[in-house]
């Protein structure tokens, strides 16, 4: 059974960037799509991104513009860059797949 395990979170000031990671224990190639979703304190899970097999992503209005999702079948990975960061981005950032399952979150905190 594959795992995922994330990382690359942290604190950052608002407007800053941070590049999350999502490391599957076994190949990715057998998974067509894959995404982030977050959970804010008090809040319910959300998706953010998502990115397909061929590359096609597609994002939160949230976050559109700002984060860019990524893979790298090679690595058995999975990216999100995440720039101009606000406030309310604060929260643990999950790895999805959906016939793997999630990974334990990262936690990122934007504050200043």
């Amino acid at each position: 059974q594959v795992q995922l395990v994330e990382s690359g979170g942290g604190l950052v000031q608002p407007g800053g960037s941070l590049r999350l990671s999502c490391a599957a224990s076994g190949s990715l190639l057998n998974y067509n799509g894959m995404g982030w979703h977050r959970q804010a304190p008090g809040k319910q899970r959300e998706w953010v991104a998502g990115i397909t097999g061929i590359g096609s992503t597609t994002y939160a209005d949230s976050v559109k513009g700002r984060f860019t999702i990524a893979r790298d079948n090679a690595k058995n990975a999975v990216y999100l860059q995440m720039n101009s960061l606000k406030a309310e981005d604060t929260a643990v950032y999950f790895c999805y797949v959906p016939q793997v399952g999630w990974g334990q979150g990262t936690q990122v905190t934007v504050s200043s």
